[in-house]
């Protein structure tokens, strides 16, 4: 069955480990920002909605004091709070600040560019499309930006079923976490009913949902099962699963961690693809590939390197400069 060689029932398996994987630059700064604010403020500091979506990520800072919450009125006056990677609706800042609560955004800088495309957009009187799904926190805090003028659609259906009030006055921006290949045909739908519609300068698509996608892929191609590991509330890390199935891997399962693996999926299987969502920490990973080699036929590790990725996103402006950074 294995694609790559010829191999009897007792030889190792061979796990594919694909490069890039993991952390992406929006998700480390996010982490990184609840460390120092953690550091410099002292326990308890507030997080607006999962810092990113990953549980064993939200386990291990809740265990150091960070404190969860879905409503920053949850949050005790004065209080810190630190804004998730996925991005606000400004009505929060401003609920925070009659609050008095000391804020500090996390928001990854890719959703941010997205941001500023829809208010630049809306400023000109466009009728906007964003290309998302209904209730992920980014899709939420887009909306919010200029919720008078943005359209949510999830598939081409969607497109059909727009009334906009002037087909020459429209534009379309994206959630970052979508697979390329499903905005593709969103995209087309859209430039097929609205000829004029305008597009951002660059691809919303985040460089890492991009090149962990590929990645995927090129897996796919190569391996009887899939094993991606993330969080089920992680939209990338299901997206992966989704290209994984629809580029040739016969099985592709999301795991949140090695206790998630059904041993039965090994049955018949000799060349495992290993991978993991932009927000999965790379000891989950570890774990998995200690699992596989721990069971009857073992395993080898083969890394497979796709895409070189050197991505780093600076520190909000006022956590710069405090002494605890760096140490």
């Amino acid at each position: 069955m294995a694609r790559l060689a010829v191999m009897t029932a007792t030889s190792p398996r061979t796990v594919l480990l694909a490069a890039p994987r993991g952390f992406c630059a929006g998700v480390d700064r996010a982490i990184e920002i609840v460390d120092i604010a953690l550091e410099h403020y002292g326990a308890p500091v507030y997080v607006r909605h999962a810092i990113v979506h990953n549980t064993h990520v939200v386990a291990d800072l809740e265990s150091r004091g960070a404190v969860f919450v879905e409503d920053e009125d949850e949050v005790p006056e004065g209080g810190v709070i630190v804004f998730s990677a996925h991005g606000i609706p400004p009505e929060v800042r401003e609920r925070a600040a009659a609050r008095g609560l000391d804020q500090i955004d996390a928001t990854c800088p890719l959703v941010t560019k997205v941001h500023f495309e829809a208010r630049e957009y809306a400023e000109k009187g466009m009728s906007i499309i964003l290309i998302g799904h209904e209730g992920h926190q980014e899709v939420v805090g887009t909306m919010g930006q200029a919720p008078e003028s943005i359209n949510l659609v999830e598939t081409p259906e969607d497109v059909a079923e727009l009334d906009l009030p002037d087909p020459t006055k429209v534009a379309y921006v994206s959630q970052t976490t979508l697979s390329v290949d499903e905005t593709t045909g969103i995209i087309a739908a859209i430039k097929e009913r609205y000829p004029l519609a305008r597009g951002p300068k660059g691809d919303d698509i985040c460089y890492a949902t991009q090149n962990r996608q590929d990645a995927t892929k090129v897996l796919s191609e190569r391996s009887d099962l899939v094993l991606v590991v993330g969080s089920e509330n992680s939209s990338n890390s299901q997206r992966m699963v989704e290209v994984a199935l629809g580029h040739g891997a016969p099985a592709a399962h999301l795991i949140d961690d090695a206790t998630h693996i059904d041993p039965a999926w090994l049955e018949g299987v000799d060349t495992i693809g290993l991978t993991s969502g932009a927000s999965a920490p790379d000891q989950l990973v570890t774990g998995v590939i200690d699992w596989l080699q721990a069971q009857d036929r073992g395993a080898v590790v083969e890394r497979l390197d796709v895409i070189e990725e050197d991505m780093h996103f600076a520190l909000p402006a006022k956590l710069r400069n405090l002494p605890v950074v760096g140490v």
